[in-house]
Formats: structure tokens, sequence, C-alpha cells
């Protein structure tokens, strides 16, 4: 049977419009760190670079060649951890998309190992060279007792969804652990026309 995290795992990936609490175990990465305007083509090459090793492990798991049985699944949506530079913040500055700080992931299946990760970053940079295949690093990382909601429509409207989030955490006593926030791509933005984007946004809380 093939994995859909659609719907083996909804509770993480497809929340309600409207604010949900929620623990989010550690989970695995495949994660890429930068900072500017992701509206350009070296972001979009990142984003490349992401996909082109999740879909090399997601091969490997699908012929029995990652240590394991056969199994397939969908590779996970791409995500990522946003907030603005140090300097920004300090000077309070208005928003501008190229003080972003990023660092933008997809997830990995539990069987993904660090060696089986490295050993397969290093096979696909030599066949799909991408400067930025040398950035890629493995991760574990745990989000914890969260905060999300779905969100629909352009990336440049979701201050909307976190005025309806902020105004969660005052009546309900969540105080925010960092200024960052995650974000998690459920629609390809080639294919779906802005007003009909799906998002998941979360804050980290506590």
């Amino acid at each position: 049977m093939k994995f859909e995290w659609r719907k083996q795992e909804k509770e993480l990936y497809l929340p309600k419009t409207k604010p949900t609490e929620i623990v989010v175990p550690e989970q695995k990465f495949y994660t890429l760190s930068g900072a500017g305007d992701p509206n350009g083509e070296p972001f979009s090459q990142e984003v490349s670079a992401l996909y082109a090793m999740s879909y090399s492990i997601r091969m490997l798991s699908k012929k029995g060649l990652a240590g394991k049985e056969p199994f397939e699944y969908t590779v996970y949506p791409m995500e990522g951890i946003w907030t603005l530079s140090d300097e920004a913040v300090a000077e309070g500055r208005a928003f501008n998309k190229a003080d972003l700080v990023y660092k933008i992931m997809i997830r990995q299946p539990d069987f993904v190992t660090e060696a089986l990760a490295l050993a397969n970053l290093e096979q696909v940079s030599k066949k799909k060279p991408n400067p930025n295949n040398q950035n890629i690093t493995f991760e574990r990382i745990e989000d914890g007792k969260s905060l999300q909601m779905l969100h629909l429509g352009s990336y440049d409207d979701e201050a909307k969804t976190f005025e309806v989030m902020e105004r969660y955490c005052e009546e309900h006593q969540l105080h925010r652990t960092t200024f960052a926030h995650r974000e998690i791509y459920l629609s390809d933005p080639r294919k779906v026309v802005p007003e009909k984007m799906k998002t998941v946004l979360r804050y980290f809380v506590e």
C-alpha cells in the first residue's frame, strides 16, 4: 500500500481554517538555509535542489534499495521556517521581503538514516549538479507544542490569517516561543491560482 501523508497524517498537514493546537513530534528533513526575497531564480534553485534529493530517496525506497523492503510513498510537501533579520527587527523596519531569513525543507520518512541521507546527497550531486547541494543538511527537528491554521489564498495575504492566530493566542493564554513561524505548502503555485492556494501556517507556542 502506498503511504500518503494527506491521508495518514491529516492532523499535521490538513488543519481547518481556524486555529488548532497540536503537538508536533521530531521529524527528519533535508534542509537549506538562506535569506532575502524568495521571489526569484536563486530561491527557485534552492527548492529544486531539495526536491531532487527527496525524489531520489523515494525512488531508492520504491526499488527496495534503501536497506528495507520496497516501500512507496508520496514525497512530503515543501516547508519553511521564516523570520526577519536581526537588523530589521532591531530597527523596527516596515516589512520587506529582502529582510527575510529562512530555512526551507522537505520531510523524509522515518526509515531514512543520516548515513542514507548523506550518501544520497553525494550521489544526486554527481548526477544533478546544483550549487545549492553543498548547503543541504539532514536534520531532526521537533516543533513540539504548536498552533496551526490553514491559510487560503496568496502568500501576500497571510497577515489576515496571522491576525486570527494572534487573537487565539491572546484568548487562550498561549505565548509564542519564537518570532519565527513555519509554513507548509500544500499547493503548487505554478499550477494553482493565488486565491485557491492552501498553506499551513504554524506558530511554536507554550
